[in-house]
């Protein structure tokens, strides 16, 4: 049964990131926003399709489905008679891969930054915190905004390795830091290309 825990686990973070915010949101004022800017559906293309306003309720959406995986998660391999730890780290990851590929809308979706920041805000806060200056800066004095998330993602992974190597939090939270940065740069890899070539759309360009 714990094992069935923590694949129950997987399958209800996977389900609950795949959720497609950014189309359910763009509903609102008819508009996809995959039919423009990057063609993704997280909060930096919603700003570019959508406007700010609802942009900010498509980044709420994203944060709250990692923060619920991870809940979730935890809460059903707990009941099962698994480790609520890696329920919720599993959940937690699994909830950042359903948002980057969601089985909803043709496995596309969004980049992963705000739910993988959902999520660790669950199992990491202080990695989350000390990321927030490390994206602030990098947006800042570059205007990327794909390269302060990479960064920022980044970020997280070490410090959260960090804390359990200092003991101040678990194993699982570390590991889930480290995979949802993996997840995160991968979902970048068209950006990462963009920007070896000088072609990256900066914050607030044509």
């Amino acid at each position: 049964m714990p094992a069935v825990g923590l694949v129950l686990a997987a399958l209800a973070g996977y389900l609950l990131g795949a959720i497609p915010s950014g189309v359910i949101v763009g509903r609102l004022r008819g508009t996809d926003p995959r039919a423009g800017g990057s063609g993704r559906t997280g909060a930096t293309n919603a700003m570019r399709t959508l406007g700010t306003g609802l942009a900010a309720v498509v980044l709420l959406a994203d944060v709250a489905k990692g923060v619920v995986a991870v809940l979730v998660g935890g809460a059903i391999a707990g009941a099962l008679g698994g480790s609520e730890m890696w329920g919720a780290a599993i959940a937690g990851t699994a909830a950042v891969i359903g948002h980057v590929r969601s089985v909803f809308i043709g496995f596309s979706g969004g980049r992963g930054v705000a739910t993988g920041a959902g999520a660790m805000l669950v199992l990491a806060p202080l990695a989350v915190l000390a990321a927030v200056p490390v994206l602030a800066l990098a947006v800042w004095r570059t205007r990327y905004v794909s390269l302060g998330s990479i960064l920022a993602a980044l970020s997280v992974a070490v410090v959260a390795v960090s804390l359990h190597l200092a003991g101040w939090i678990v194993l699982g939270a570390a590991v889930a830091g480290v995979l949802i940065a993996a997840v995160v740069v991968v979902a970048h890899a068209d950006n990462i290309e963009r920007l070896r070539a000088g072609t990256e759309r900066r914050l607030g360009g044509g």
